[in-house]
């Protein structure tokens, strides 16, 4: 297979990986997650249309292991130990691939797309142990019952190239929609950044206004005594006087 072919046969997997990621992460979100209790339809991931890169680089990551699984896992062909190292190889690659995503977008774009912060053994959010056996158990479902019939498709895909263009299609409707969705991530930070700027120039604004009228210290006061938790305390104090202390005469016994 030459560098072209190979090109389009990876982004084809890219596509295809892409896009049934979209439809289970759609399915997700409608039906299963808890962040989501009134069960609405949610457009999951960065992108406008239905793709997640994420599951794009998975599926061809997982479809190369799966082609040349013999010089990744040598060890019991065929067998429960080879089948289980395959699981713990897939379930590495795919939390290495969301941690490298969510990297990506924490620290170039300011976005946070999933949060693990909950999870038991979370690193940093982005992943965590639970996380990567659900990748295990995905992974083993597409080993055992997606690639074969995607094997055979992209080899029906490399004898016909010329359906390289609808690949071809797809990639210029991705760029398009990639650059919009970075511009409109930019356009929100850049509204975000404005808005903190604002709110903090008014309250300087407000600061100051206190500071020439004199009025600073009614709303940060010095003393202890004029917080409210020292106010309430007073209040519980005398509320719970005795008859004696308002008579003047604290030392003196009720009757």
């Amino acid at each position: 297979m030459n560098a072209y072919r190979a090109f389009i046969v990876i982004t084809f997997l890219f596509f295809f990986g892409g896009t049934l990621g979209w439809l289970l992460e759609l399915l997700y979100r409608r039906f299963l997650s808890p962040a989501n209790p009134s069960r609405k339809w949610l457009n999951p991931g960065f992108l406008t249309g239905p793709c997640l890169p994420l599951y794009g680089f998975g599926v061809v990551v997982l479809y190369i292991l799966s082609m040349f699984e013999a010089y990744f896992v040598k060890v019991d062909s065929g067998g429960i130990v080879h089948y289980a190292v395959m699981f713990f190889v897939m379930a590495l690659a795919m939390t290495a691939i969301e941690y490298i995503a969510g990297i990506i977008f924490i620290k170039g774009m300011n976005i946070k797309l999933w949060d693990y912060s909950n999870e038991w053994g979370n690193i940093k959010g982005i992943i965590c142990p639970r996380f990567t056996l659900i990748w295990g158990v995905l992974s083993l479902l597409y080993y055992f019952f997606v690639f074969p019939p995607l094997d055979r498709l992209v080899v029906w895909f490399t004898e016909h190239p010329w359906f390289s263009f609808i690949v071809g299609i797809f990639l210029g409707v991705f760029a398009i929609d990639f650059a919009f969705s970075v511009h409109l991530g930019a356009k929100l930070r850049k509204a975000a950044r404005d808005i903190d700027r604002r709110a903090t120039f008014n309250m300087q604004n407000f600061q100051r206004f206190l500071s020439e009228k004199k009025l600073s210290k009614f709303f940060t006061p010095n003393d202890d005594r004029f917080l409210l938790t020292a106010r309430l305390e007073q209040l519980e104090e005398f509320i719970r006087r005795s008859p004696d202390k308002v008579n003047g005469n604290p030392s003196a016994k009720k009757a």
